[in-house]
């Protein structure tokens, strides 16, 4: 999880959240409002509508923002991820952000062996009622 989190307002433009994004070499920046609670995410996705430079983040962020707690299991925010095809997750404590959580991170642990998959359940050997 990056803790670092870069983040925007709601009512700075589209060019202001590319800038970002491509100086910090990132995908994606929550939007918050003035007590810094989660109002929505700006991703590289969003922007890629017909959109003019000077357009409020506003106009094309997603405003449903998933989040996990920070004491939430890696596998909980992997099946959060792929159960709402998203490639970033926010965790955040009482809807402040504590970190930004990508499926690069997620691929990253699984390179490092961090993480580990469980086993398949094994077949059940119950006759089924058709048989």
């Amino acid at each position: 999880m990056v803790e670092s989190v870069i983040t925007t307002m709601s009512h700075k433009t589209v060019g202001h959240a590319q800038s970002i994004m491509t100086k910090n070499k990132i995908k994606s920046i929550p939007v918050i409002d003035g007590e810094k609670n989660i109002k929505g995410i700006i991703t590289s996705t969003d922007m890629l509508e017909d959109t003019s430079e000077n357009t409020p983040v506003s106009h094309v962020m997603t405003k449903s923002v998933y989040t996990i707690p920070p004491y939430s299991d890696v596998s909980v925010a992997a099946r959060v991820m792929r159960n709402h095809h998203i490639n970033h997750i926010v965790v955040a404590d009482e809807q402040k952000i504590v970190g930004v959580l990508s499926a690069h991170d997620l691929l990253q642990l699984v390179e490092d062996h961090r993480f580990t998959m469980k086993n398949q359940p094994t077949p059940s050997k119950k006759k089924s009622k058709r048989e």
